[in-house]
């Protein structure tokens, strides 16, 4: 048998990468570059927070692109005391899906802290993320979140439950996001 010489080492190194994906070049934005990878653009910039129907005041909101738009952070103020959060999406390109934590200051009541997934695109450019809401021991509630970019350069917000296992949902929060500043 003979010994496998530096360049035949290399050739099967080179093809083992090959066949696992793991060769080609790298991209300096990996996840702007990626399809998906651009999906919450239309979410970035500074926004007051208004209820769908009767525009009562719901809080502000500012949501930066991080870390080479692999993440997205969402800085909520409630108009409520108390009513603060924060979301951090992040966006794994080997799964071209983005995920989001949000959390509030008090992670012990129902929604306090949730971890969603994004299931759903539209044609519109509008996302949708779910999760399972831990509610008590024993009891689960779903949660999803669908972000809708409008013609008119607001976004609606549309958070609904379901208590059933995704067979009735009822909405828990439904706000338009109007634009304060440049995106």
């Amino acid at each position: 048998m003979r010994a496998i010489r530096s360049m035949d080492k290399w050739a099967i190194a080179l093809g083992l990468a090959a066949s696992l994906g793991l060769s080609g070049p790298a991209t300096a934005t990996p996840c702007r570059d990626a399809p998906n990878g651009k999906a919450l653009d239309f979410w970035i910039g500074n926004w007051t927070v208004v209820a769908v129907g009767d525009s009562s005041p719901q809080g502000t909101s500012k949501i930066e692109r991080v870390l080479d738009g692999c993440a997205v952070i969402e800085n909520w103020q409630g108009a409520s005391p108390g009513d603060d959060g924060k979301s951090l999406f992040s966006f794994d390109v080997r799964l071209g899906l983005w995920d989001q934590v949000w959390v509030t200051q008090d992670t012990s009541r129902p929604g306090g802290i949730k971890n969603k997934r994004m299931v759903a695109t539209y044609p519109d450019g509008g996302v949708r993320f779910q999760g399972t809401v831990f509610v008590a021991p024993g009891r689960t509630m779903q949660d999803r979140t669908t972000l809708t970019p409008l013609p008119d350069g607001r976004v609606r917000q549309t958070i609904e439950i379901s208590r059933d296992g995704g067979t009735a949902w009822s909405v828990g929060f439904d706000a338009y996001y109007v634009r304060t500043g440049k995106p």
